[in-house]
């Protein structure tokens, strides 16, 4: 397994070992013990997500406060442009974005640490992805950095307007998003 850093540098892409011949391919996804030397610590996920999406989809950004999830992304059925955006206040990345084509030819994944927001635009006919998260879809806790903050400026790969779900069309601008969620922090105390 391959690990690169990226410009937020805990968010990693991993690209496995592909043993390949004339009848396919083998590489592992996941193992425990080499993940958690490529991340510097121990990593333990508690649910498996799978998707499927049809072309122009945007799914995001999701983010969950409290309860962050920390996500290990791959595709399995064709090619997503998968986002990480840093919005945590103390980061030294802060309100930067990270984005890189994740397909089933190229077998990456991407490690998003939690914390972060993370979103992807299908750009294939359609595709499927299935990640690991290292917490528990919370719904209360869910919050949606809108998709088009200009504060972020995500250089998303778009031809014309993205398909959303009424949630991520109503997402939020990252300030109003975190002025959101320390508010909720406050009622709950």
């Amino acid at each position: 397994m391959h690990v690169v850093s990226t410009a937020i540098p805990d968010v990693l892409v991993i690209e496995p070992r592909v043993h390949a011949d004339e009848r396919g391919f083998f590489f592992e996804s996941f193992n425990h013990r080499v993940f958690a030397a490529a991340v510097g610590r121990e990593v333990t996920f508690v649910q498996d997500n799978h998707s499927r999406s049809a072309r122009g989809v945007l799914r995001g950004l999701h983010a969950q406060d409290p309860h962050p999830q920390g996500k290990l992304v791959r595709v399995v059925v064709g090619a997503i442009f998968d986002v990480a955006v840093d919005i945590r206040p103390d980061s030294p990345t802060f309100r930067r974005w990270v984005g890189m084509e994740l397909s089933a030819a190229n077998k990456r994944q991407i490690w998003i640490p939690p914390g972060l927001a993370h979103g992807f635009l299908v750009l294939s006919d359609a595709a499927e992805c299935l990640y690991k998260t290292t917490d528990y879809y919370a719904p209360a806790a869910e919050r949606t950095l809108a998709w088009d903050d200009p504060a972020v400026a995500v250089a998303w790969p778009l031809e014309g307007r993205p398909i959303l779900s009424a949630k991520d069309a109503a997402g939020l601008p990252l300030d109003q998003l975190l002025a959101a969620a320390g508010a909720a922090g406050q009622d709950s105390r």
